[in-house]
């Protein structure tokens, strides 16, 4: 992941709620696979490796904060262990293997969250934390983001 891309989701991160925090790990986790995917196929196995493993730490993380006492959460645990088994293979033979069919899985998931972030009214998680605003500014052709909080003293821990 080059600087922008962290740039964006990181400025995502911060204006998200819990729904579309979700979809955008479902988006991580594509772009780990497709990077994997790409340096396997240019013949560098270490990168690919340690893509996938990114994709693999990504799935953990929403494996565990699955709720168990929901029904849901026992065929959405069922769907990540199915995802993890086909990195895993691709980890261990060191090419691509059924990486199309996780990535419809992670897809097919990632559609139905963003559906739901749509009807999803609460707000941003991170509570105090800068809010984004993009414009163009000085240059024809520059976007550039700027960060502005009236209260910037309010960030953070008070002791």
């Amino acid at each position: 992941m080059n600087k922008e891309q962290i740039k964006e989701y990181t400025a995502r991160v911060a204006q998200a709620n819990r729904t579309e925090l979700v979809v955008i790990i479902y988006e991580l986790i594509l772009d780990s696979i497709k990077a994997g995917e790409m340096c396997y196929n240019e013949g560098d196995p270490d990168a690919g490796a340690e893509n996938i493993r990114k994709a693999q730490a990504y799935l953990q993380e929403l494996k565990g904060s699955l709720d168990p006492q929901y029904e849901l959460s026992g065929q959405l645990r069922q769907l990540y262990r199915y995802v993890n088994e086909q990195l895993l293979l691709t980890t261990i033979r060191q090419k691509p293997v059924h990486l199309d069919s996780a990535c419809e899985v992670i897809h097919g998931l990632m559609d139905s969250f963003a559906e739901i972030a749509k009807q999803d009214t609460s707000g941003p998680v991170m509570a105090n934390s800068q809010e984004v605003y993009a414009g163009l500014t000085y240059g024809r052709r520059a976007l550039d983001e700027v960060l502005m909080n009236e209260n910037e003293g309010s960030r953070g821990f008070r002791a």
